[in-house]
């Protein structure tokens, strides 16, 4: 079952959805682009039982409009330890 909820960004009032995917099927949205590289929709799809991040660029050639696609693994950001950084860059080990 979704759960909704509202979000307010500018003057605007956009409802998010929570939603679990069913295997082989997935969503596109609008992407808020900060510079020409990034994706023009991003979204998730479930392959199977394992969900991708999908991220998706209009492309415009002289035969018309087509839209590319990118499936890549979610991400996740690594645990960082400090002491061992602090060791690695001083040799000094805390």
């Amino acid at each position: 079952m979704p759960i909704f909820r509202e979000i307010k960004r500018a003057n605007q009032k956009q409802t998010v959805m929570s939603y679990e995917h069913k295997p082989n099927t997935g969503t596109l949205f609008p992407n808020n682009k900060k510079a020409d590289t990034h994706p023009d929709y991003k979204g998730k799809i479930k392959v199977g039982e394992v969900e991708y991040e999908l991220a998706g660029w209009v492309k415009k050639t002289d035969k018309g409009q087509f839209l590319s696609l990118k499936i890549s693994e979610p991400f996740q950001p690594t645990p960082q330890n400090t002491s061992e950084k602090i060791a690695d860059s001083t040799g000094i080990p805390f």
